[in-house]
């Protein structure tokens, strides 16, 4: 093999295209046998400077191959490590497994009983005027029971016990607390409102009861606001749940924030006023209380009471809807179980 100069360029530059336009590592390692082996050509070369012919060219061609021979390894061993790393990857990928179970697919449902029937209502009071507030569930003594003509030692309060983070922060035991962030907040001003959310209590859990439920809550306040709006409302709103013509029962009862007060029943659909077990023989079932907002709950908002006047309603949610599609446990709306809820997918 001739050994000058310019062979050994030659030489270096063509070992570099091999290595660049390599793809395999296998292809690197017979390039890599080829220039850098026992028997290659750089071998070869550094032998051929060991001829005494070649005494004079031996330092100037000998520093020539060392680098040549240098660089070579360093860019072949860079090209070799990124070549693992990529055949690594593509490895990965193909041997990829997805180990996750294939999940059953669930018919599809639709608004959550609860939900749909709370924005069917705020539907029924929307064009009415009436605007939709929500307030919080952690609520002030003060706004629960205070200014709800429910002071501290008042024979009301036992039947709202619930849950206390403090002497003065609990779980709203009702809705009825929106009245006062409401009115505080537009004193002497004429208002419509709606609300509904989750309210809570210490009962015990039973086919009709739990320590969670969802209220609505509505009130007016204007002047010269009389039983008889109230009564139409209720009318309104009770005729759009159950039918135009399904007969509504207006009897007095007592509430310490109203004055006077009332309860509504609705003829039971089951037994169309007969007598059965979810009237308990009756023939009727109570879905709401009401009536004229108490005037001392307006002087403890800023409101001359003797210039407006309002009425305010409240009602379980759950409760509605156990009496219009005749569901025998309240606890069914909280077990997330798709087979019930798939029932009112068409609502």
């Amino acid at each position: 093999m001739k050994l000058d100069k310019k062979q050994i360029k030659f030489l270096e530059e063509k070992s570099y295209l091999e290595i660049i336009n390599s793809s395999k590592v296998d292809n690197l390692k017979e390039i890599k046998r080829k220039y850098l082996g026992k028997e290659g050509i750089i071998s070869q070369f550094l032998h051929e400077l060991k001829n005494p012919e070649n005494v004079e060219k031996r330092k100037e061609l000998g520093n020539l191959i060392n680098l040549w021979k240098k660089s070579l390894s360093k860019k072949i061993e860079e090209l070799e490590e990124e070549q693992k790393k990529k055949n690594i990857e593509q490895n990965l990928l193909n041997e990829k497994i997805d180990i996750a179970w294939e999940g059953k697919k669930l018919p599809l449902t639709y608004a959550h009983p609860i939900n749909y029937t709370i924005q069917k209502i705020f539907t029924i009071f929307l064009p009415l005027g009436y605007q939709i507030v929500e307030t919080p569930e952690i609520e002030t003594d003060e706004n629960n029971f205070s200014k709800l003509n429910m002071p501290l030692g008042h024979p009301a309060r036992d039947m709202h016990d619930t849950f206390y983070f403090s002497s003065k922060l609990l779980l709203r035991t009702h809705t009825s607390g929106t009245q006062i962030h409401v009115l505080k907040k537009n004193p002497n001003q004429e208002l419509k409102v709606i609300t509904a959310g989750k309210v809570y209590r210490r009962d015990e859990d039973d086919v009709t009861h739990t320590h969670q439920f969802t209220q609505l809550e509505g009130f007016v306040v204007g002047k010269d606001i009389s039983l008889a709006d109230l009564k139409g409302t209720l009318e309104l709103l009770l005729h759009q749940l159950f039918g135009s013509n399904h007969p509504l029962r207006f009897r007095p009862s007592y509430f310490p924030f109203t004055e006077p007060s009332l309860e509504v029943d609705a003829q039971c659909l089951h037994c169309q006023g007969k007598g059965c077990n979810i009237c308990k023989k009756t023939g009727w079932v109570e879905v709401l209380g009401a009536g004229l907002i108490h005037p001392q709950v307006l002087k403890n908002c800023g409101y001359d009471s003797e210039i407006y006047s309002g009425f305010a309603f409240g009602a379980g949610i759950e409760r509605l809807l156990m009496i219009q599609y005749g569901i025998e446990d309240i606890r069914h709306f909280y077990l997330n179980d798709w087979r019930f809820l798939q029932q009112f997918r068409l609502l």
